[in-house]
């Protein structure tokens, strides 16, 4: 892996918590997007190397909504920046780990993305992504 891409954190809504970040952060957003197949809209902040990505669902039972009814608003995943997906993914499952995905799916902000089973990483939701070249 080679470095912390970006945090995900669960929001209930992107028009309150960009400019909540953009203050905290003091930097503005520099992107928006939503992925359908995720059912979320994102958010997103550079700080240095690693981005802060906001995350609010855009369905009532989407992943993102379903997460902020059990746990509420707040951290969701650390994403790792890998050089080869489909090389880390099959090692992580070498050493054991369970992947939510089976092959890497679309994300946002132009990467390819899988996720690890929280139920083998000290309940911490890790998202592995490479950028689509």
């Amino acid at each position: 892996m080679l470095k912390v891409e970006h945090i995900g954190i669960a929001v209930k809504s992107l028009s309150l918590s960009v400019p909540l970040f953009e203050k905290l952060l003091n930097s503005q957003c520099y992107k928006t997007e939503e992925v359908a197949s995720e059912a979320v809209a994102t958010a997103f902040f550079r700080q240095g190397d690693t981005k802060i990505e906001l995350l609010e669902s855009t369905t009532e039972d989407g992943v993102i909504r379903k997460f902020i009814d059990k746990k509420g608003e707040g951290i969701h995943h650390i994403a790792f920046e890998v050089a080869d997906i489909l090389s880390e993914m099959e090692r992580l499952k070498g050493e054991g780990f369970l992947l939510l995905n089976e092959t890497p799916k679309d994300g946002a902000d132009n990467k390819l993305v899988c996720f690890l089973h929280p139920k083998d990483t000290n309940s911490v939701l890790i998202e592995l992504c490479q950028e689509k070249g």
